[in-house]
């Protein structure tokens, strides 16, 4: 559970310091509440924010609460009717489309892993028809993730999209 009374400023307060740990356990935490509030949008661009953070992948933090694919995809199939969303699928394309630095590439393929998240819990939703970017495959996410993320990071990303590319599943 969240701290109470955690706001914007949780994440605020990381604009001068640091974006490491702390600040990944803060975007996870404040997405929690954001959540809480019915604000699934806005707890997914946290979650978001988190994948971004500058962390080496031997974190303490990360044992306790490991990147957070398996969140992304429970908020994206969990998000009730008239909650607004927006489209996943769309946002990660465009995200991952137009990343820049720092750690882009890292950043980047952490983005197509969430659309190809997306993509299995939400097929209904539609690309972007005026975005035209070449779609990687499964495989080139998991290689680059390999690449370019933490260690065992594929493995993590490749565990939650088994458990949403199988109708019926988990979601």
């Amino acid at each position: 559970m969240p701290r109470a009374g955690l706001d914007w400023r949780t994440l605020h307060t990381f604009r001068e310091k640091d974006r490491g740990a702390d600040f990944y356990f803060a975007c996870l935490e404040y997405g929690h509440v954001l959540w809480q509030k019915g604000f699934a949008a806005r707890a997914l661009l946290c979650l978001d924010r988190a994948l971004g953070a500058d962390l080496g992948g031997t974190e303490p933090v990360l044992r306790e609460c490991p990147l957070p694919y398996a969140a992304m995809a429970w908020l994206i199939g969990r998000t009730p009717e008239g909650v607004f969303l927006g489209n996943p699928r769309v946002h990660f394309q465009h995200y991952a489309d137009r990343m820049n630095e720092p750690r882009r590439d890292q950043r980047r393929w952490r983005a197509w892993a969430c659309w190809a998240l997306a993509r299995a819990i939400r097929p209904e939703l539609p690309a972007d028809p005026k975005h035209h970017v070449v779609e990687p495959t499964l495989a080139e996410i998991d290689a680059a993730l390999r690449q370019f993320g933490h260690p065992g990071e594929a493995d993590l990303w490749r565990r939650e999209w088994s458990m949403v590319a199988v109708p019926g599943a988990r979601r």
